[in-house]
């Protein structure tokens, strides 16, 4: 039931990260303060398709 998804920077847009989540129990889509190298900051990464 776990699916990768693909984390963007909210300032930048920019897909940095990949992950995987189990659907089941996280139905809602995950956000993280993660490195951005193009912003050079850290910065929110949320969840997209």
């Amino acid at each position: 039931m776990r699916v990768i998804i693909t984390l963007a920077c909210s300032e930048c847009k920019r897909r940095n990260y990949t992950t995987t989540k189990n659907k089941r129990t996280t139905p809602e889509k995950l956000s993280f303060r993660k490195y951005c190298r193009f912003c050079d900051a850290h910065t929110e990464h949320k969840e997209t398709k």
